[in-house]
């Protein structure tokens, strides 16, 4: 390596925030999360957001990839796992394994309706137990917290907003997998999108497994005079998983776009 390639390597290392990683209660779970903050002492916007079902390292090394491009910007990013999965792997069971047991003892109507029930049961009181410790940081704006996620992380991003008064929410390719097969799901999603108590913004690669529901979600938000928007991108790397993991790795994409949408809602 020349020292031209050494010295870029580490003044990247320098600019790009470290994580922390960071313990909070969920009922009687204790669960972990990874916290990257701006430089400074704040008060900082923030944003919980709320991985997807992949198991393995996925999950890290979209936290890896976010953290930091939300961090520069001048945000604390809050990435908590869930029951079953990464850092929270011993607090509970991995809800792939969950939903695949109820497919195998009443095949896939089963397994939708138990995906369903666990995103708005224990894995969004997760959620709302990550937002609650958010809330009492005192390098955080508590009025100017956002919620986000991808896949699984999506749509617990627009359950969240149905509940919580955060100021902004972000889906991203939250249903694409499981849409046309689970009518549970869509049902759930457009409850949620018809009550979310804070602006959506829907967005997707053309290439993910399916761009219905960003497109039936904002249009049923549309026709009830809820604020949202939609962008929908091209395609993003060489296959439908990669296009599907686009809200983890593109943000040299959608970057622009998904922080204007978070200084319009939630200030600058």
């Amino acid at each position: 390596m020349n020292p031209a390639t050494v010295s870029g390597v580490l003044l990247f290392a320098l600019l790009v925030p470290a994580a922390e990683v960071v313990s909070f209660s969920s009922g009687t779970l204790t669960l972990h999360g990874v916290l990257y903050k701006p430089e400074g002492g704040g008060p900082f916007p923030a944003i919980v957001y709320n991985h997807g079902s992949a198991p393995g390292m996925m999950s890290r090394d979209a936290f890896a990839a976010l953290g930091p491009v939300f961090a520069q910007r001048g945000w604390v990013f809050f990435g908590p796992y869930r029951r079953g999965q990464g850092l929270s792997a011993a607090a509970g069971p991995f809800i792939g394994d969950q939903i695949e047991s109820a497919r195998r003892q009443g095949g896939f109507r089963a397994a939708a309706a138990t995906m369903v029930r666990l995103l708005e049961t224990d894995h969004l009181n997760d959620q709302r137990a990550a937002l609650a410790w958010l809330r009492r940081q005192p390098y955080v704006r508590s009025d100017r917290i956002a919620v986000a996620g991808n896949s699984f992380g999506g749509v617990e991003a627009l359950f969240g907003a149905e509940q919580e008064a955060y100021c902004a929410a972000v889906d991203s390719a939250g249903g694409a997998q499981s849409w046309k097969a689970a009518p549970e799901l869509q049902a759930a999603m457009k409850r949620a999108v018809l009550h979310a108590r804070a602006p959506v913004l829907f967005f997707q690669a053309a290439n993910d497994y399916d761009l219905s529901p960003s497109r039936e979600l904002s249009a049923a938000m549309n026709s009830a005079g809820k604020p949202f928007a939609l962008k929908l991108y091209p395609p993003y790397g060489r296959s439908t998983a990669d296009g599907h993991s686009f809200g983890y790795f593109g943000a040299a994409v959608w970057g622009d776009d998904v922080f204007r949408f978070l200084a319009q809602q939630c200030g600058r």
